[in-house]
């Protein structure tokens, strides 16, 4: 579509895709990129600490971002195991498939989602915390990305799959047969665009960055599973408003996350992997 435009004339487009953290990484070492779009906030971070992003890039009216999700709750058809909240996932009887946090954005949304969660239902924290060890110790494989954990979940392992709307509703698209819950308590999922100083391209790079924000693309963004930046095309129909719908600023802010949850030393789940005998990839 934005090729079609008088902006997108004569533009091509290589893609690559892995887990937002492993992409991130590797434009910090030298990947050729014109636009990073990531899973979320840090992985775009790392490249304004790396001078390859404007650290001005979320000064705009969308704080930066290109898509909006939630966290839900991807169950067999007919949700065999009656799962209908954060609870059922540490049932003893309940597999949970989750990626990596430490190579999958969407990994840590499902950590914040989790975690946020319990504190929405008068957990303290540090029950919110022996929450989620006992969350992962009913998950059997943590895969690098968010795509692979579907793709083991899809092929026949876990009872739940902890995912991005946007992926539940884009595996049914395709056939999948799967269902998906939106547990009372979830994070909204914020998706950062943004322009790589070192494009060699910048003013079409910075022309897609702002097509990606239009209603018409925002449009397709909407039929695709994601919830759009622009409040007029989030159907409620399609996507109903969470009983309670929280954000990474309330539990503190990316940086305060980064460091309590995600520090590779002393981050609350570092420990717990370590304690589950886990890598920290």
């Amino acid at each position: 579509m934005f090729e079609k435009t008088p902006a997108g004339k004569g533009v091509s487009f290589d893609q690559s895709y892995a887990a937002s953290g492993e992409q991130s990484r590797a434009v910090e070492s030298g990947l050729p990129a014109d636009v990073v779009a990531f899973s979320l906030e840090p992985d775009v971070t790392r490249l304004v600490d790396a001078d390859l992003v404007a650290s001005d890039w979320a000064k705009d009216e969308h704080k930066g971002m290109v898509s909006d999700s939630v966290v839900v709750l991807a169950v067999r058809k007919g949700n065999p195991k009656g799962i209908k909240s954060w609870d059922d996932l540490v049932r003893d009887d309940v597999e949970v498939i989750t990626p990596n946090p430490f190579t999958s954005g969407g990994a840590r949304w499902n950590v914040m989602a989790a975690y946020g969660a319990q504190l929405r239902m008068g957990k303290s924290e540090d029950e919110a915390v022996e929450y989620l060890t006992k969350l992962f110790h009913n998950v059997p494989v943590q895969d690098k990305s968010a795509r692979e954990s579907l793709q083991t979940f899809v092929g026949g392992k876990g009872d739940v799959l902890v995912a991005y709307e946007n992926e539940a509703i884009t595996a049914q698209q395709k056939g999948e047969d799967l269902d998906y819950v939106i547990p009372e308590q979830t994070i909204l999922i914020e998706n950062p665009i943004a322009v790589v100083s070192e494009s060699k391209h910048p003013e079409q790079a910075k022309a897609f960055v702002d097509f990606a924000r239009s209603k018409q693309a925002q449009e397709v963004f909407a039929r695709k599973g994601y919830r759009s930046i622009l409040p007029e095309l989030v159907d409620a129909k399609q996507y109903p408003q969470p009983k309670t719908l929280f954000t990474i600023a309330e539990l503190g802010g990316w940086p305060k996350v980064m460091e309590t949850f995600f520090d590779r030393d002393n981050g609350v789940v570092a420990k717990i992997e370590r304690d589950l005998g886990a890598p920290l990839e």
